[in-house]
């Protein structure tokens, strides 16, 4: 298959707000698919390729300067067999091959594709296609039931094998598809509640209300003693995390699925920030910095499958198993209680909590009401200085807000100016896009082929969940989980948050 009908069809998807049609673009693209090409095409349109990261980031796309071809000719096993070569390229030469790679193919590539094919090295494809949508896409192309084939992907956590299995399989294959310890699930996520209050009112019944760290999620399987440590993304990071695979093997079990999170603690028992957690799943060297693991779930224990067990049932084959490595929480349809136990787990140093449907269950890979999260939502008001041009069906339109802090001390950079801290598309509207499009060019300082640049003096309030340390930005942090309130016009560049103030919420 042409690399253009995929594009097309992400077009297609990315221009409309119809579910429905999303899901038949979706599933006309994925029927013409040979077997080979599933897998390389279900992670081209999760913008999550086979090959993960391969080195590859916006500074070397951007710097490209490249004529692109006129008529398409790229094929999927093409873009795949360029990515895998990207990812092979180690050691000395590596950056230059890189490059040279690079070229080739957005020489190949037509001016939409090369945007695609960017963007899905990114991350950052943003068509609209997501995973749930997608499933429903490969079971319409497969003449497949959607609950069949959300299960074999929830199971296997692996939508390019699931697709393939719906797609070129028997049905019995798809329904064989079954929890196996060793291979990573799909987890359980949670939507969101304002408080404590209204989670277990959304419930309306009694619940389970536990802590939620700052953490890294961790889902751990044991066999005897091999023991596997997989990331929220299923990524194996077992040999980074040698006092984690100990305390699971200290378990009195021999067959074991837990789903937990893991933070590192500072000498007075507080969790230390969220990045020196993750630095862990980043580097191949042995940390100073030692994990603990916290359990809140069990999918499997000893031969006995739990996902279907409700979780009150979880819950106590879980406290047999883990003891004191348990998730801190209590039950409870008190209002009152919930909330002073939320204001524990922050006073502790914690996100805050969680609130769980006794009668639930595991649902992996699903994000229902059965689980609620529940954190307070911090807010600031920062300044754009920058916009990135939207893809999909926001071509066409200023998207991408780069967020800059007032450095009034010059600590970052010029005295008065301000410093980047981050980037984000999410929380607006099609009338605010409209808007920010006719804006931002009349107050344009220089273009570049991917951002229009502005003189700082907009200003947007952005919710955010917290900091995190970075080097990508000069000021040291990144924002986490940034989105757009709403612009104030009410206010001058002169009264925007100040680089320390978010500064001040890093830990440690």
């Amino acid at each position: 298959m042409r690399l253009s009908a995929l594009v097309e069809a992400t077009d297609a998807a990315a221009a409309t707000s119809s579910r429905l049609a999303k899901i038949a673009a979706l599933a006309a693209v994925l029927r013409e698919l040979e077997p080979d090409e599933i897998g390389p095409a279900i992670g081209f349109l999760t913008a999550s390729p086979r090959q993960g990261r391969i080195g590859v980031g916006w500074r070397g796309l951007a710097s490209l300067a490249v004529e692109h071809a006129d008529a398409p000719t790229l094929t999927v096993l093409d873009v795949d067999a360029a990515l895998d070569r990207l990812a092979a390229a180690e050691g000395r030469g590596s950056v230059d091959a890189r490059r040279r790679e690079l070229e080739g193919l957005a020489g190949r590539a037509t001016a939409p594709e090369w945007d695609f094919v960017s963007r899905v090295i990114l991350g950052e494809l943003r068509t609209g296609a997501l995973e749930g949508v997608l499933l429903d896409a490969i079971a319409k192309a497969a003449e497949r039931e959607a609950p069949s084939v959300r299960r074999a992907a929830m199971l296997s956590g692996d939508l390019g094998e699931t697709a393939r299995i719906a797609l070129t399989g028997a049905a019995e294959e798809l329904e064989a598809v079954g929890l196996r310890v060793g291979r990573p699930v799909m987890p359980m996520l949670a939507s969101t509640a304002g408080s404590t209050a209204e989670a277990l009112a959304t419930l309306g019944r009694e619940a389970s209300v536990e802590y939620k760290l700052d953490g890294a999620r961790i889902q751990v399987h044991r066999d005897g003693d091999d023991v596997r440590i997989y990331t929220r993304s299923l990524a194996d990071v077992t040999h980074r995390v040698p006092e984690i695979v100990e305390a699971v093997r200290a378990l009195p079990a021999e067959r074991v699925i837990l789903d937990g999170e893991t933070l590192s603690l500072d000498e007075d028992g507080g969790p230390r920030p969220f990045q020196e957690t993750m630095s862990r799943f980043g580097s191949e060297a042995a940390a100073a910095v030692a994990l603990r693991p916290w359990f809140f779930d069990i999918l499997h224990l000893d031969g006995r499958d739990l996902i279907d067990e409700p979780l009150s049932t979880r819950l106590e084959v879980l406290e047999s198993v883990v003891g004191a490595s348990r998730m801190p929480g209590i039950v409870t349809d008190d209002p009152d209680r919930a909330e002073e136990f939320s204001r524990q787990a922050l006073a502790a140093g914690h996100e805050g909590v969680m609130v769980k449907a006794l009668d639930s269950p595991y649902a992996a890979g699903r994000r229902g009401k059965s689980w609620l999260k529940v954190k307070p939502v911090l807010t600031f008001d920062l300044v754009v200085l920058a916009v990135e041009w939207g893809s999909g069906r926001r071509r066409g339109q200023l998207s991408n807000l780069h967020l800059g802090a007032r450095d009034p001390e010059g600590r970052f950079g010029e005295p008065g100016g301000f410093v980047m801290v981050g980037k984000t598309f999410k929380g607006l509207t099609d009338a605010t896009l409209r808007w920010q499009t006719e804006h931002f060019p009349t107050i344009e300082t220089h273009r570049t082929a991917y951002a229009v640049h502005v003189r700082p003096e907009t200003v947007v309030e952005i919710a955010i969940d917290g900091v995190q340390r970075s080097s990508r930005y000069p000021g040291g942090i990144a924002l986490r989980f940034a989105r757009v309130k709403g612009y104030r016009p009410d206010k001058r560049p002169a009264e925007a948050d100040t680089i320390e103030s978010l500064r001040a919420l890093l830990r440690g």
